[in-house]
């Protein structure tokens, strides 16, 4: 009697043990869809219809309407998705992720990741392609094993990663892509119907989504390990970007294309190209005082600048366009229309400037205020980007338009009038110029330097 007994309280212990152990290593799933309603999802820029229907989410190509998005009303940074996925024609789609939408950025479009949903010959199932912003990440044109993995009219289940920089996808377990690249850190999850035009072939077919589950809750411990070997994005054009014409002014290994302001050469010392990182480093707060600005060797004229920018605590830099270094040999920067690079918080020159504000972050140094920005904390990587078209120009940061003016505008003559740059004759018009990045005496880094000429 004792031995059984003994024995029972054995595999009791042993039944509880197994129960805490599958209770512990259990992946915290949470559902996205009840498979009931569309409690918790919202429309977005397009027509198309998106139903339940059989515990699924229907989505019907409609004729005449732009892309249509059915979103998550809450964003995510970190996560593992799942989602069983099924097209019955020859439309692409695609799970938008870490993307957005917002009045600034082409008047609501949304923008931001999209693993690739492809039933067409062309097998980019899985793929990451960067929707209304740098095209195609990362195509499937080399992995066979991962084109071949879709299965056509049938359900698959596709999986994406996103921590931190990196993103990986699978497709029916297959590894797809593995990316390494942080333009969107966070953002809502979206379903796309794609547009067809006028494309009465494709009016009606359906796209079918399912069994759509997220971790949140520590995802990295969840991770999938994978042989496919990781393509950064850092100091490198996109597919996209190459047939668009994009040009890197910084190749992340070297000063090719760069000197100084006021020098033939790169500077000496002062600047640093580490891990892909150009690097201004502290030297006191002067203005071009130590070793000085660097220039693009090349003038531009009509262009679309993207610049990332990484501040330290109190400093003070610049993004100058249109500059001509032969204005101010003197001491001091060299002249040019510049998208300042400030610590609005601890700098002082935020609380300065002939107009109010305009020499914060983002702003038009000592001439236009930036509005609606949203910056990433000190430390962080944001994004700047300059569009110069005639004499139209945009300031834009972390994919938000903050400004635009026209250059040589009655307006903008008035503003120049009032401001420091008054000694200078025709200040902001000059039909060419350089691509300037300012030396201030504080520690400021620049990566992604890219270019195109329009």
């Amino acid at each position: 009697m004792m031995k059984n007994k003994l024995t029972l309280v054995m595999l009791a212990a042993l039944t509880f043990g197994m129960s805490s152990c599958q209770e512990q290593n259990q992946e915290p799933w949470k559902n996205l869809f009840d498979g009931k309603t569309l409690d918790g999802w919202h429309k977005k820029n397009g027509d198309a219809e998106y139903k339940v229907q059989n515990g699924e989410i229907v989505g019907k190509a409609t004729l005449n309407t732009p892309n249509t998005f059915l979103c998550t009303d809450d964003t995510y940074a970190d996560f593992i998705l799942e989602v069983d996925f099924k097209a019955d024609g020859d439309l692409n789609s695609g799970i938008q992720f870490r993307s957005h939408s917002f009045p600034e950025y082409e008047n609501g479009r949304v923008h931001g990741y999209q693993c690739e949903l492809d039933p067409t010959d062309r097998k980019w199932t899985g793929g990451i392609y960067d929707e209304a912003r740098r095209g195609w990440l990362y195509p499937v044109d080399n992995n066979i094993e991962a084109q071949n993995a879709y299965k056509h009219l049938e359900w698959n289940k596709i999986r994406i990663e996103a921590i931190a920089d990196t993103i990986k996808t699978f497709i029916n377990g297959i590894p797809v892509a593995h990316l390494v690249d942080d333009m969107t850190d966070s953002g809502f999850i979206g379903l796309q119907v794609h547009g067809i035009g006028n494309n009465e072939k494709l009016d009606g077919v359906t796209l079918h989504w399912k069994n759509i589950r997220i971790i949140t809750d520590n995802p990295r411990k969840y991770a999938t390990q994978t042989s496919l070997p990781a393509i950064s994005k850092y100091n490198e054009l996109t597919h996209t970007e190459k047939a668009k014409g994009w040009k890197l002014l910084f190749d992340g290994k070297s000063s090719e294309g760069w000197r100084g302001a006021k020098l033939n050469d790169f500077p000496k010392g002062g600047w640093s190209i580490e891990d892909g990182v150009l690097t201004i480093h502290e030297s006191g707060g002067g203005e071009a005082a130590d070793a000085g600005d660097i220039v693009t060797v090349d003038k531009y004229k009509d262009f679309m600048l993207r610049v990332d920018f990484k501040i330290t605590p109190g400093a003070n830099s610049g993004i100058k366009y249109y500059v001509d270094t032969e204005l101010n040999k003197g001491e001091g920067s060299s002249i040019g229309l510049e998208y300042q690079i400030l610590d609005d918080e601890l700098h002082p020159d935020a609380k300065l400037g002939s107009h109010d504000g305009s020499r914060t972050l983002g702003s038009v140094y000592d001439l236009i205020k930036a509005e609606n920005k949203f910056p990433k904390p000190i430390g962080e990587w944001n994004n700047a980007m300059i569009i110069s078209k005639g004499n139209h120009v945009e300031h834009w940061l972390n994919g938000r338009k903050m400004l635009e003016y026209e250059r040589g505008s009655d307006d903008f003559r008035k503003l120049v009038s009032e401001s420091k740059y008054k000694v200078w004759k025709d200040f902001g018009e000059f039909e060419t110029g350089h691509i300037l990045l300012q030396d201030h005496g504080n520690t400021v880094s620049f990566r992604n330097i890219k270019i195109k000429e329009l």
